[in-house]
C-alpha cells in the first residue's frame, strides 16, 4: 500500500510542473494572438504613388469646348480597415506643374492671372470626415487650400480595388474621387464669365503600404 501511495505521489509531482508549463504556454499563445489581432487592426499609413495619382480638371471654354488639365499629387492615406470612416487623407497637389499638352498654355496657367505658382506653388487637401456607406463608395469632406484660400469641399469617393500589386508586391488601394468647385471662390477670376467658373475635379490614383 505504501508503495502504491509512493508511486501516486511521484506521478503527481511529475504531472504538476507539466500542467503548469502547459498553462503558461497557452496563456502566452493567447496573449500573442491578442497582440497580433490588435496590431493588425491598427490604422496603416499608405503612401500616395506619384506615378499613378493625378488631379484632372475640366473647364468650359467660352461655351465651345471643355478644356482639360492635369496636376501631379503626393501625400498619404491613413487607412483604418476596422472602422473605414476613421480613415484620413492628406495630399499635396503640385499646381506649379500643370499638364495640358500645350506648353504655352501651361506657362500661362502658372502666371498671376491663374495659379500664380511663384507665390502659391502647392494646393493641399486634408480630410476631416469620411462616410463610406458600404466600404466601397461614399463621400469624403475636408479642406481644400488653393491659391492661398481655404474652403470646405466634399468629394464622391469610389474604392476601386484593395490588394497586392503584381508589380510592386505591396498592398495597394486604388481610388477615384470627384467634386465640383468654383474657381472664383479661390480668387481665380480671369476671363469670367466666358471661361467657366465651375471646375470639375477628378482625382484618380493608388496608394501603397510600405513593406
Amino acid at each position: 500500500m505504501q508503495r502504491i501511495f509512493f508511486h501516486l505521489l511521484t506521478l503527481a509531482l511529475l504531472i504538476s510542473p507539466l500542467t503548469l508549463w502547459a498553462q503558461q504556454q497557452n496563456s502566452q499563445t493567447q496573449n500573442s494572438t491578442t497582440t497580433t489581432a490588435k496590431t493588425s487592426q491598427e490604422p496603416q499609413n499608405y503612401s500616395i504613388d506619384p506615378h499613378h495619382t493625378y488631379v484632372l480638371w475640366f473647364i468650359n471654354h467660352m461655351g465651345f469646348s471643355t478644356q482639360v488639365g492635369k496636376f501631379p499629387v503626393s501625400g498619404n492615406l491613413v487607412v483604418d480597415e476596422t472602422t473605414p470612416n476613421n480613415s484620413k487623407v492628406n495630399v499635396s497637389i503640385d499646381v506649379s506643374q500643370p499638364v495640358t499638352g500645350i506648353p504655352k498654355l501651361d506657362e500661362h496657367l502658372k502666371g498671376k492671372e491663374f495659379f500664380d505658382v511663384a507665390q502659391f506653388p502647392k494646393a493641399t487637401f486634408v480630410s476631416d470626415k469620411m462616410d463610406l456607406t458600404n466600404g466601397k463608395t461614399g463621400t469624403m469632406s475636408g479642406t481644400l487650400t488653393l491659391h492661398g484660400v481655404s474652403k470646405p469641399v466634399t468629394l464622391s469617393v469610389v474604392i476601386n480595388n484593395v490588394g497586392i500589386s503584381p508589380i510592386t508586391q505591396q498592398k495597394t488601394i486604388g481610388f477615384t474621387a470627384t467634386t465640383l468647385i468654383k474657381r472664383s471662390d479661390f480668387g481665380i477670376n480671369a476671363y469670367l464669365p466666358g471661361l467657366g467658373d465651375s471646375v470639375r475635379l477628378v482625382i484618380g490614383g493608388e496608394a501603397n503600404l510600405p513593406k
